[in-house]
């Protein structure tokens, strides 16, 4: 993907909640240019969050969203890829974990749409872990929805609040559903998290059939952990007082076996 107008929003809206101290990634080289149908709408959204810059301050020539986030205050991000085919600086398969040397090391990781394209899902996230620094956040924005045909996947915010909120004990800062189309009568929409209800999620009708970004924010704290395995939260519900449930487990409470 790239940086289309919604998801420039987002940014310029969480530069104003967050900036790094350390080192920045960017998972693929993100492109970023200006949408013509919404070009009236980069400078109010600038505007609304304290900025005196135009649209075309964020620009730079190759297309590519190195200015944009530097500009924003995300320092002078570096990118990751699976080839240089694009420049990127780091080189690393998301399908492996990373090595040693790229542990702990970024205060910001963003993917603008890259963990899709990711066949080993449960290994790159388990590695944008492993990459982040204690107080570091993981900022994503991957299809959600209407994205057939674009990726190998496309995610539901249970992946969310069971892996990153709860079987890895991030904090969860958002977590929303954002159509890319801002005009569409479907808004953005925030999600909770499933396990406080004890049952799944209803979307019908909360999001539109279009385009739709999951995008969410979490931060690696100090008792933040990697964990064995993750459940389901309506199913961790239903399980977790039955007299079998754990019964193959070393310990007792479902999703909290850690490791480094």
């Amino acid at each position: 993907m790239g940086v289309d107008y919604v998801l420039f929003e987002r940014l310029v809206e969480l530069s104003t909640r967050f900036k790094p101290q350390g080192r920045s990634l960017m998972l693929g080289r993100q492109a970023f240019g200006i949408q013509t149908r919404h070009r009236h709408l980069y400078e109010r959204s600038l505007k609304s969050h304290g900025y005196d810059e135009k649209r075309f301050d964020f620009l730079q020539e190759d297309g590519f969203s190195e200015t944009l986030m530097k500009r924003l205050g995300f320092g002078d991000i570096e990118t990751m890829d699976f080839s240089d085919y694009e420049g990127a600086g780091i080189i690393h398969d998301l399908n492996r974990l990373p090595p040693a040397w790229l542990e702990n090391q970024f205060d910001l990781i963003f993917d603008g749409g890259t963990v899709e394209h990711v066949f080993n899902v449960p290994n790159a996230l388990e590695g944008i872990f492993r990459m982040l620094r204690p107080g570091g956040r993981f900022v994503s924005a991957n299809g959600l929805n209407g994205w057939y045909g674009h990726g190998m996947y496309q995610f539901n915010p249970e992946l969310v609040w069971t892996f990153w909120g709860r079987a890895c004990n991030c904090k969860v800062i958002d977590c929303r559903a954002i159509p890319v189309d801002p005009d569409q009568e479907f808004a953005q929409v925030p999600f909770e998290d499933p396990a406080i209800s004890g049952h799944r999620l209803w979307l019908k009708g909360k999001i539109g059939p279009g385009r739709t970004y999951l995008y969410y924010e979490v931060e690696k704290t100090a008792a933040s952990h990697l964990p064995e395995f993750a459940l389901q939260s309506d199913y961790e519900t239903k399980w977790y007082g039955h007299q079998t449930a754990g019964k193959t487990r070393l310990e007792d409470t479902p999703g909290r076996h850690t490791r480094s």
